[in-house]
């Protein structure tokens, strides 16, 4: 805004003003366009480990998650992030001699790698499949957890197969393996309706409308709301989880990171977290 001091009137050359304002829009936007420059690549691959491994911010393992998706990721009471992921996460940068940082993001962002090309972050871990279509874009951990597919429904539901919902509407995250089996499999006259986040779609399923939710088993699990929902069906699609990187150039941190999972499992911090949130 541009103000003028002064008690008396002031007069001014309107051409001149003009000159003044598109001289301070152009600044503005080279200002804008520096910050937004600096804020993408923050950190970008200048910080490093003890050992070498290029870090986005320096001290911190950053990792990029889509939050909500329960028991995996998500707010707890406390305002911090947390969940299978965020757990274990959080158990390898200390294994790194790390601190954690979590980036929020859309899961499109996150399975096409554009969050890491844009150095957001180190490592994605958002309970993401490891599929040969991902794997063009990244590159990926050691599994770390199996997972069915299933159908979540109103408990008073007569559907008890996919077969069943024939002419009714099923809802899917967008972008998920849920929603590759569910176009694939689903009977011709069932409607897909995707949702690009995973509170959307189960907000929908509560206000009656989708009559379905193809999701992870885990997920499903959590969203059963004290019986109000069940699940119909699982079926096994052999999926694993992998925690993801860059495809170029992030060797050494995939290595560092499947010598950390290794750990956690031989020192039983890795069934300490299972343990935590998957009981059923």
């Amino acid at each position: 805004m541009l103000r003028f001091a002064g008690t008396g009137p002031v007069f001014f050359d309107l051409r001149l003003f003009s000159m003044l304002n598109k001289a301070r829009t152009a600044l503005a936007a080279v200002l804008a366009v520096g910050a937004l420059t600096a804020t993408a690549c923050s950190g970008g691959e200048t910080a490093e480990t003890e050992s070498g491994i290029p870090l986005v911010n320096e001290g911190a393992l950053t990792v990029c998650s889509n939050v909500p998706f329960m028991p995996f990721e998500y707010v707890g009471d406390d305002g911090e992030y947390t969940g299978f992921d965020m757990d274990l996460s959080r158990e390898i940068a200390s294994g790194m001699g790390l601190e954690l940082e979590v980036q929020n993001a859309s899961f499109d962002g996150l399975q096409s790698g554009t969050v890491l090309a844009a150095n957001h972050c180190d490592v994605i871990a958002a309970a993401m499949t490891i599929t040969p279509e991902r794997e063009k874009n990244l590159a990926f951990s050691d599994p770390y957890y199996d997972s069915l597919q299933s159908l979540l429904v109103p408990a008073d539901s007569a559907a008890k197969s996919l077969e069943d919902m024939a002419g009714k509407r099923i809802g899917i995250q967008q972008g998920t393996t849920g929603e590759t089996y569910a176009r694939d499999n689903a009977p011709s006259d069932t409607e897909v309706i995707a949702y690009q986040t995973d509170a959307e779609l189960f907000q929908a399923l509560n206000a009656g409308n989708i009559d379905g939710v193809m999701q992870d088993l885990p997920v499903n699990l959590a969203h059963t709301d004290g019986g109000s929902f069940t699940i119909a069906a699982t079926f096994p699609t052999g999926e694993s989880y992998g925690l993801a990187m860059k495809k170029d150039g992030s060797e050494e941190l995939v290595k560092e990171i499947n010598t950390r999972l290794a750990e956690m499992r031989s020192n039983g911090k890795y069934q300490e977290i299972y343990d935590r949130y998957f009981t059923e």
